[in-house]
């Protein structure tokens, strides 16, 4: 009798050639799954070993020369507090209306682009421009093509502050650049190879 007819006759009686056909199957699949298992176990620790491998420790020069350029840039962001504070304004005011002054062709000078390029939120761009507003500093404008727009610009006064500031702040640069450049070429040299010292120095001679 074959198994088709032999489990007609005794209902649930399985045929042990389909038995062990389905557990060779079974097997398979577990070595299959098994596999797998190990290759993406092998792939990850290759992986992170790899990305081990790649990270780049830091030097006690790069260390030094890390701190070296954070000291040359808060000496020269104590000097701009300094003579903002002369001038009778906070830091973020004179920084907003350089932003207006130097906003790049195109962009048009609204609170929502200033406090971009100020990385800083709306509402404390709205805050700034208020209290520039009310030392008459800027003043807002609406503009043509939709009123509802509204536009930022310098008032004569505030062109007045802000050109007096921003050519102490051009002296000092030209004063302190050079210490400034050189701390920043120091950390681009550091652990760098021959080919990106070469391509950094012609770069920096074209500049």
């Amino acid at each position: 009798m074959d198994c088709g007819k032999e489990a007609s006759a005794r209902g649930q009686f399985r045929c042990p050639s389909r038995i062990a056909h389905e557990e060779s199957l079974w097997r398979a699949s577990t070595r299959l799954i098994i596999s797998l298992h190990d290759i993406l176990v092998y792939v990850t620790l290759d992986r992170d070993t790899i990305q081990s491998a790649e990270m780049k420790k830091l030097t006690l020069s790069d260390y030094q020369a890390l701190a070296e350029f954070r000291y040359q840039i808060r000496r020269f962001l104590h000097f701009s507090e300094q003579v903002v504070k002369e001038a009778g304004l906070e830091r973020g005011q004179y920084q907003l209306m350089l932003a207006i002054k130097g906003m790049p062709a195109g962009v048009r000078p609204r609170i929502r682009e200033l406090a971009n390029r100020m990385q800083i939120r709306h509402h404390s761009a709205v805050e700034l421009v208020n209290r520039l507003e009310a030392g008459g500093f800027v003043h807002r404008t609406r503009a043509r093509h939709d009123r509802r727009e509204v536009l930022l610009a310098l008032t004569p006064r505030g062109e007045r502050v802000l050109g007096e500031l921003a050519l102490h702040h051009h002296d000092e640069l030209r004063s302190a650049g050079p210490e400034l450049v050189t701390a920043l070429r120091r950390i681009m040299r550091a652990g760098g190879d021959p080919a990106t010292d070469s391509a950094m120095k012609e770069r920096m001679s074209k500049s």
